[in-house]
C-alpha cells in the first residue's frame, strides 16, 4: 500500500473535494492512505532531507579526496625508493670522469709516480664523496675485537698487540652513520705459545 504525506492545507482541500455523500462521514484521520502533518513538520522534513543529501555529497567528496591523497603518497613513496641513490650517484659521476681520464693518461704516461699521484687524487675525491654521504671506515687495527664490527679470519701470535685485539686488516669495513655496511675482515692477536704455556712466576 502506498502512503502519501500531505500538508494540512492539502488535507483540507482533499476533505472538501472528496467528502462522502452518504450518512457515514469519514475524515482524513480515518483514511489509511493519508498521514496528516502540519506545515512546520513538513518543512522540517524537507530541510532534513536536504541536509542529508548535502552531508552525503560531502562524504563522497571527502572519500574521493582521501583516496586521491593515498594514491599520491604511494606514488611518491615508490619514486623515492626507486631514486633513493640519485643524489649520491650525481656526486660520483665526476669521480668516474677523473678515473677514466687517469686511465687514458696512464696508457701513454712514462712517469709512474705521476700516475700514482693522479690515482691518489681520484681516491681522495671518492672518499670525500662517501664521507659527505655519511660513509665512514670502521676502526680496526689496534682495537679490541668486536664481533659486531669485525669479522675474524684467524689468529696470529703477537707480542706487540694485546691478546684479543685486532692485529691486521685484510679488508676495510664501512658503516653508514650508525649502521654497519660491511664488517672489517681482520686477524686477531693471541699470545705466543711459549709465553701462554709458561708457568706463572712465584713470589
Amino acid at each position: 500500500m502506498d502512503f502519501k504525506i500531505m500538508s494540512s492545507k492539502e488535507v483540507e482541500n482533499k476533505d472538501v473535494a472528496q467528502k462522502p455523500t452518504d450518512e457515514v462521514e469519514t475524515s482524513p484521520a480515518h483514511d489509511p492512505a493519508c498521514v496528516v502533518v502540519t506545515n512546520e513538520a513538513y518543512q522540517a522534513a524537507v530541510e532534513q532531507a536536504a541536509q542529508a543529501a548535502e552531508l552525503k555529497d560531502r562524504l563522497l567528496r571527502t572519500q574521493a579526496e582521501w583516496d586521491n591523497s593515498r594514491k599520491r603518497i604511494l606514488r611518491e613513496k615508490e619514486e623515492a625508493v626507486r631514486y633513493a641513490g640519485e643524489a649520491l650517484l650525481e656526486r660520483l659521476l665526476p669521480v668516474l670522469d677523473n678515473f677514466e681520464s687517469g686511465m687514458e693518461a696512464a696508457k701513454t704516461a712514462t712517469d709512474a709516480k705521476a700516475i700514482s699521484q693522479g690515482f691518489e687524487m681520484v681516491l681522495a675525491q671518492l672518499r670525500q664523496v662517501l664521507r659527505e654521504a655519511g660513509v665512514e671506515p670502521v676502526e680496526a687495527v689496534g682495537q679490541p675485537f668486536d664481533p659486531h664490527r669485525h669479522e675474524a679470519l684467524g689468529h696470529h701470535e703477537s707480542e706487540e698487540h694485546p691478546e684479543g685485539h685486532v692485529l691486521s686488516q685484510m679488508r676495510k669495513g664501512y658503516k653508514l652513520k650508525d649502521r654497519l655496511l660491511r664488517p672489517a675482515s681482520v686477524f686477531v692477536a693471541k699470545a705466543p705459545e711459549d709465553k701462554a704455556s709458561s708457568p706463572a712466576k712465584k713470589d
